[in-house]
């Protein structure tokens, strides 16, 4: 018998317990043939290529169960604003990139943050720094963005033709004028100037943001929200996923999840859905749909989570992303119509709300043979109460623990002493039993790569050196299997992908240290040397001498 490949001589850790560590990894017509104890393979079988690891670590492809793929590559030609301290850098900043654009060109930039900037940007400074051009500046949150006055012109917002979306709010000053600040999703109303994106530059952005993922040890994402609401870029983004997909250009495989908006009442049968009777699981391991999303709220970082009691810094408690009434029956009626949710709610009114939902929902006859994954993105500040309803329902929490590093110290400041600690939960969730898939949400404010999400996992820490909620810290070996196995299962692919095991898919990643044994201050720069996926390499084919993606077999 002859396989593909024998990756040996390398520390194989394989999350699964019939060898938890191994010598030597075998791949076959992109699957795992077996882990191996030793560097050889029996005296039947040969291998046509064999691959020497040098002693690295090998473990599962990494996961990020909830990211915006698209988003984030549009985003690596934007003006980068993170880490700018005050206004006049970030007018600077929108000046300089104005001056090589054609009068009317949009100025788009990307990962201001007001905290650090003591305010949001005004629009008047940004008609001087753009010389009149529409300028769209985005918050690190994304829940936020700055204009332009001509940006606000040509939305309507002026003249007031505009209609602002429900749970969208034009911020305006004392004497009712714009500021040029818009909030959730008010936001479209900038976005839909630009919208929708061609199919072509779509899968141009999506094609640089996966291939900055397989640097990183990505194999599998879950696109968080597509096609509709001020998240989505395009009413047929599928399709520029298809696209990059038949150029070759997808290097990581894709779960895509659609914005509740698109989905509408679809004659002949219950529920909403989308038309044909899409649902999720259609497609295949590379490509195929995913859950529903529906934003419950805000973000912290923004200040526009719902909250039940105001922010410590602010006079309110954050937004509801639509009347609670309305988002109840969007999240039953997608469950009625055959489709799973990931329920955005980060503050805790939003997650009282969000679990409401599901226990009704729970309540609903169901199409499927196995009951529907109940998401919470995010799951920002769950108190030991909501924690009790999520295990009782089975809800699965999706917190970002890298947030806790990027943000922690702004959103400490916005829940205050008493509510720090509730902030971004890990251990106390698997204390009730529940499984905390990784995810990132890049680029929404934080770095994206996994091996600093594990680092945050395990330390908790946040730019200042603060550890709120020190007692959820996990383990590295817990995030590690938060970056495999359970962002796996999530996805529905916990038999076939996530682990190291004979049939599962020949996803993996060369590293040059091991995630579970070293200093928690170096996971984060452990180096990615190489990643399969399916037993071909989309990073670092040339370092090891590995297959690459489009060889032949």
């Amino acid at each position: 018998m002859e396989i593909d490949l024998l990756l040996r001589d390398a520390d194989v850790v394989t999350l699964h317990d019939a060898l938890p560590r191994g010598r030597a990894v075998a791949v076959h017509h992109g699957r795992v043939v077996a882990g191996l104890d030793d560097d050889e393979l029996p005296a039947a079988v040969r291998a046509r290529r064999v691959v020497d690891a040098g002693g690295a670590t090998v473990v599962p492809g990494f996961d990020d169960a909830h990211q915006h793929t698209a988003w984030f590559g549009q985003s690596l030609a934007e003006i980068p604003l993170g880490g700018l301290r005050d206004l006049d850098a970030v007018d600077d900043a929108a000046a300089a990139r104005a001056a090589g654009l054609p009068g009317d060109a949009f100025v788009v930039g990307s990962g201001y943050d007001d905290v650090a900037l003591g305010e949001s940007p005004d629009r008047r400074a940004l008609d001087r720094a753009g010389g009149g051009r529409p300028v769209w500046l985005k918050h690190r949150s994304a829940h936020v963005c700055a204009v332009s006055t001509e940006v606000l012109r040509r939305a309507g917002v002026l003249d007031g033709t505009a209609a602002v979306p429900a749970g969208g709010v034009v911020v305006r000053d004392d004497a009712g004028d714009p500021t040029g600040v818009l909030l959730e999703a008010a936001q479209a109303l900038a976005g839909d100037l630009l919208r929708p994106y061609a199919l072509e530059d779509l899968a141009d952005a999506i094609a640089g943001a996966t291939a900055v993922f397989a640097r990183e040890g990505l194999t599998h994402v879950t696109e968080a929200g597509i096609a509709g609401g001020w998240i989505g870029r395009s009413p047929r983004e599928l399709a520029a996923d298809q696209l990059a997909r038949e150029r070759g250009d997808l290097a990581v495989r894709v779960d895509l999840m659609p914005e509740t908006s698109v989905l509408r009442d679809v004659p002949g049968g219950p529920g909403r859905g989308l038309d044909l009777g899409l649902r999720p699981g259609l497609g295949d391991l590379d490509l195929r749909l995913g859950p529903m999303k529906i934003f419950f709220d805000g973000a912290l970082s923004s200040r526009t989570a719902a909250m039940r009691e105001p922010y410590a810094d602010r006079d309110h408690a954050g937004y509801l992303g639509d009347d609670p009434e309305a988002l109840h029956a969007a999240l039953v009626g997608a469950v009625e119509g055959g489709w799973t949710v990931a329920a955005h709610a980060i503050g805790d009114r939003a997650v009282d709300a969000a679990l409401d939902a599901f226990a009704d929902a729970a309540c609903r006859p169901w199409p499927r043979a196995r009951p529907p994954p109940r998401r919470l993105e995010h799951a920002g500040v769950v108190d030991d109460a909501a924690l009790a309803r999520m295990a009782a329902l089975g809800v699965t929490p999706m917190p970002q623990a890298r947030f806790l590093y990027e943000i922690g110290d702004s959103m400490a400041a916005a829940v205050g002493d008493d509510r720090v600690d509730l902030l971004y939960r890990h251990a106390s969730f698997l204390r009730a039993g529940l499984r905390v898939p990784a995810s990132s949400d890049r680029p929404c404010v934080a770095d994206g790569h996994p091996l600093r999400g594990m680092q945050s996992m395990v330390q908790r820490r946040t730019a200042a050196g603060r550890t709120p909620g020190a007692d959820e810290a996990v383990d590295a070996a817990t995030a590690l299997r938060a970056y495999t196995v359970d962002a796996a299962w999530i996805a529905g692919d916990e038999d076939v992908r996530g682990r190291l095991a004979p049939g599962f898919a020949a996803d993996l990643v060369v590293l040059g240290d091991d995630v579970t044994r070293v200093d928690p201050d170096r996971i984060g720069d452990i180096e990615v040397v190489a990643t399969l996926r399916g037993g071909r390499a989309t990073h670092g084919a040339d370092v090891l001498g590995l297959p690459a993606e489009g060889d032949a077999p």
